[in-house]
Formats: structure tokens, sequence, C-alpha cells
């Protein structure tokens, strides 16, 4: 079978560098552009990306030239968008017009109602609204987006709580530096510090869980109807999210419940390549989840719960930059292949 043509914009940063080490093999797409701005294009991409990541750059891809980010340029069926966010808004939209199916990172478009804001274990049935956003905006193509990473890690953890009557939910985030980007931090104001601000954090994760866990009117997502507050802060971490959740009830069940609702969360995707096994890893230690010992579980797309307390109080933690990120865009486009929309 042909592989589909996929493309990455933005792909000499540090997402998109993710996005490249998970395509680069995939058994469903082939990387046939890689689209940067024009600092780096007409550069080969071994030339213009300072590749950052511990595997080593795949070396029939070093050698491709990047191309701007412009429809007429790129080569490809769908992209995977890595752009900065007042970037995406416009060129996100550009691409969806002229045909390309966009799996974007980017935040611009995440609460636009039309637009689906995708984990596909909490909500795939909101693919629904692709079709409404393609009349509504008169475009050929469409965008499909994933969350804010802190997001991603918690809100796969309140799925199957959602049986229960969700109603409240309290988070404390502790992110790693590698979700500001390379540069993002300065090392002498993160190291021996935490540092309790992260500029636009919590608004994202204080609205999109009710986007995602909503459903799709035939109009557009309706938001599902709880509240929720965080804290977000920057920790000493290279990379693994860590957030301490408290999640009040309806039904107001008992830690075992949420243990075994966890335990037994299925979300029935089918066996989509970047899918982890079990996207919920239940941990009994008292002292676990972890970042340096958790945050590769499920090849960085599963998410690790522990500490399930009374109240109900517990700790998830995930991969920011594969299950936060990149990873997360892949597995939104493997199921949009398996739907037949790509």
């Amino acid at each position: 079978m042909a592989k589909i043509k996929a493309g990455v914009l933005g792909a000499t940063g540090a997402v998109g560098q993710r996005f490249i080490e998970g395509l680069s093999d995939h058994p469903w797409f082939e990387l046939t552009s890689l689209a940067a701005s024009s600092r780096s294009a007409g550069k080969k991409y071994c030339d213009a990306a300072r590749w950052r990541l511990e595997t080593e750059m795949p070396k029939d891809l070093g050698d491709m030239t990047v191309v701007n980010v412009d429809p007429s340029e790129v080569d490809a069926d769908v992209v995977f968008s890595a752009l900065p966010s007042d970037e995406a808004q416009r060129v996100e939209a550009e691409f969806a017009a002229a045909g390309f199916v966009v799996a974007s990172n980017a935040a611009a478009n995440r609460m636009k109602p039309d637009i689906p804001l995708m984990i596909p274990e909490c909500n795939k049935e909101h693919l629904d609204a692709i079709k409404k956003q393609q009349e509504n905006r008169g475009w050929d193509g469409y965008i499909v987006t994933n969350p804010n990473c802190t997001t991603i890690m918690f809100t796969l953890s309140l799925k199957p709580l959602m049986k229960f009557g969700i109603e409240s939910v309290h988070i404390a985030s502790m992110q790693a530096v590698s979700g500001a980007g390379y540069e993002g931090v300065p090392s002498m104001a993160i190291l021996g510090n935490i540092i309790p601000y992260i500029g636009g954090e919590e608004e994202k994760v204080e609205t999109e869980p009710q986007k995602i866990l909503g459903t799709f009117d035939g109009e557009k997502i309706v938001s599902a109807d709880f509240s929720v507050s965080a804290s977000c802060h920057r920790v000493p971490v290279m990379d693994g999210h860590t957030e301490a959740i408290w999640v009040t009830m309806r039904d107001d069940p008992s830690p075992a419940e949420v243990r075994e609702a966890f335990l037994k969360f299925d979300p029935g995707l089918g066996d989509l390549p970047t899918e982890p096994k079990k996207p919920l890893i239940v941990r009994d230690e008292p002292d676990r989840p972890q970042p340096r010992l958790d945050r590769n579980a499920g090849r960085g797309m599963a998410i690790s719960v522990g500490r399930i307390r009374s109240g109900i109080r517990y700790i998830c933690m995930g991969h920011n930059t594969v299950r936060g990120a990149a990873g997360a865009s892949i597995l939104n486009a493997e199921l949009l292949h398996q739907k037949g929309l790509l």
C-alpha cells in the first residue's frame, strides 16, 4: 500500500524535530516535505537544523532541501504543524484552504467551535465536526488540533472518570523545561529553582479539557459542564510534565473505584501505530510516577497515574514533547486515516 505524503511545518524547531523522529520510519506516512522560515529555506535540513534529540537525525532526511512554509512549495497530503501560534493562525488556514489536511500542535485554532481538539482516546466522535468546518469556511482541506501538553496528561486521566459526574478539577502542574523550547528558559533562571508562572498556560489548561470532553451537536462542539482551576509551574526537569490533580465528582467514588476505572479504561481505537498498548498506566508504588522513570512509558505515549487518595487526589505524568506535542498530532493523523478522512 502506498504511503501518505506528509510534511512538517516548522521542521527545524524542537517539536518539528520530534515530528521528524516520529514520522521517519512510519508505516503509513512518508516524509516528503520539510518546511521552515526563509532563513532555512533552500538549505539542506542537516545544515538548517541544529539537532537537539538524543536519537540520530535520520540520514535520508538530512539531505532533504528545506522549503518555505507555503502551500505552493510543500509536496504533501497531510502537514504536521509545529508553528508558533501567531504564525499558525494564518498559515494553517492557508494550507486547509489549499486542500491540505493540517494536524496541528499549535494553540491558534484549538478553541474554535468547528475545529476538533483531539485526544483520540477521549473524543474520536468529534471528527464529525470536520464536514461542518469545511462547509463553514469553504475549505477543501481541514484542521485538526491537539491540546496543550499539560492538558493532554490530565484530560486523558479524566475520561474514565466522566461516568462519576465530574463537577470540578483542580490541578497544580510541575512542567519540564523542554516545554519552553531549547532556549526558552535560561539555565540560571531554572537551576535550583521553581518558576511559578508560565505565560498563557493556565488559561489553556482551564478551558481545553471541557471542549475535549464535550459533545458535537451537529453544528459545533459544546463544552462539558465542569470547572478547572490551575496553577502551572516550571521545574528543573528536562522532559516529563508531572501534575497533582484533585477531582470532585457527583457520585463521590472511592479511591479503589477510581483505580479500577483507570485500569479498565479501553478507548477501543483499533491498533494505531503510535497508540500505546495501555494509554493509562497505574503505578501503585508510593513514590510514582516520576518523570525520569515513567516519561518513556508506551514509547512516550502513555500517561502514568498514581498516589490515588481519598478526595479524589492523584498524580499523573507524561512525556510533554512526545505525548504532549508531536506524538499527539501523529496519533490524530493515524485516526483520520483509519476513519477514511485522509
